[in-house]
């Protein structure tokens, strides 16, 4: 290819000022030129583009998702308190539907009581060693040195605070898995700058021998990708949803019972351990997913958010308890996406936009989860999950 054909093939670019309206232009038309495809829909939005600067590179429009509306849920949190409309954006049909249905249950039944029982973000950077006994002795510095470290990684930051650091020794490698809050942040580029300088100044005054180098992850925080040490330690938030409800509501508005359900988890229990899965609940990215697209959340996140521990019992009286811990969602209600023009409607439709505001989004995400997961297990048993894709989606 000739120098001059691959400047004419190169993405339309100002390096000065990229996010505006005639660059957003220009790229659509270069689309067109390049591919015979006229942007009509992907062009029409009512943002300002300028607002989308910090988000997005090479911004030719927008993505239209349809947005549902669920609820109410009602949600007994310690940050959460009342009833909740929830926006769900997705492109599965019966999805909110089946949602909505969930969340009346949970009304009748005196609402959902959500717990975040901890709070952590991860930076996990790996020192490398000449052997094992080194990499030992520079854990035991590590720890004397933990208040100093700590100041130097919050230096960075007015919001992140450096909880603790866990060791995972391996080989002649030891793996620092450095535990943030972050304030209303997701927080992963917060606890990066702020492991970094803390590595820095490891690197330029720890006094023993034989360290080689250092990577600012070794993998073990696993941004974006499922872990087990996530599900045990947390990432994220930590939330647990939980309600109990009487077998005659059961009957009533889903048409199963308490011993029903219980009997089924047993049955799923043992399928999922079988397929080695990540979560024993019905689909809790699901509703993670939609309500992650309309507040501006980072969709990628739902990798790790989505696992889940689903646990179900059956009391003296025959009522059904029901609950699902979430041990990784990551959520923002400041920062990232979460101030764009639809994302930000969104949020404030649930009062979750802004600062002190991300444990009350935890909350109604985690109460949400639990009401798909009490719908879906009722159609599933109830014989109705074909037939309402049948009425409702794209099976039609």
């Amino acid at each position: 290819m000739s120098d001059n054909k691959a400047q004419a093939s190169s993405i339309p670019r100002d390096k000065e000022n990229d996010n505006t309206q005639n660059m957003a232009e220009r790229r659509r038309e270069f689309v067109t030129q390049q591919t015979q495809t006229e942007l009509n829909h992907v062009g029409h939005y009512s943002l300002s583009p300028e607002q989308t600067a910090g988000n997005i590179e090479n911004f030719i429009g927008v993505a239209q998702v349809p947005i549902g509306l669920a609820g109410p849920i009602k949600v007994n949190g310690e940050h959460a308190k009342g009833e909740f409309y929830v926006p769900l954006a997705t492109t599965e049909g019966t999805l909110v539907a089946s949602y909505n249905r969930g969340m009346r249950v949970l009304g009748a039944a005196g609402g959902v009581k959500v717990t975040v029982v901890d709070d952590a973000m991860q930076r996990a950077p790996v020192f490398i060693f000449e052997d094992a006994r080194q990499a030992h002795a520079f854990g035991i510095w590590v720890n004397q040195q933990l208040e100093t470290i700590k100041n130097e990684a919050q230096s960075t930051t007015s919001v992140g605070k450096l909880r603790n650091i866990e060791q995972y020794a391996a080989a002649r490698m030891l793996y620092l898995r450095f535990n943030f809050t972050t304030g209303d942040a997701a927080g992963q580029n917060m606890v990066g700058k702020a492991t970094f300088a803390a590595c820095e100044w490891i690197k330029a005054n720890y006094p023993g021998e034989g360290l080689q180098r250092y990577n600012l992850s070794g993998a073990m925080d696993t941004d974006k990708k499922h872990s087990q040490l996530n599900t045990l330690h947390t990432r994220g938030k930590r939330v647990i949803a939980e309600a109990k409800i009487s077998n005659d509501i059961l009957k009533k508005m889903l048409g199963v019972t308490a011993d029903m359900l219980f009997k089924m988890r047993q049955v799923s229990n043992m399928g999922s351990f079988m397929a080695g899965s990540i979560n024993n609940g019905s689909h809790s990215a699901n509703g993670i997913t939609a309500m992650f697209i309309a507040c501006g959340q980072d969709a990628a996140n739902v990798a790790e958010s989505s696992a889940a521990l689903s646990f179900v019992d059956v009391d003296a009286q025959g009522d059904f308890y029901i609950a699902i811990t979430i041990p990784s969602l990551i959520v923002a209600t400041y920062g990232g996406g979460t101030a764009l023009a639809t994302q930000k409607e969104c949020l404030e439709m649930m009062d979750c936009f802004g600062e002190g505001k991300a444990h009350k989004l935890a909350e109604i995400i985690g109460a949400t989860v639990l009401a798909g997961e009490l719908s879906l297990s009722a159609a599933v048993l109830a014989g109705d999950w074909v037939t309402s894709h049948d009425a409702l989606g794209r099976n039609r």
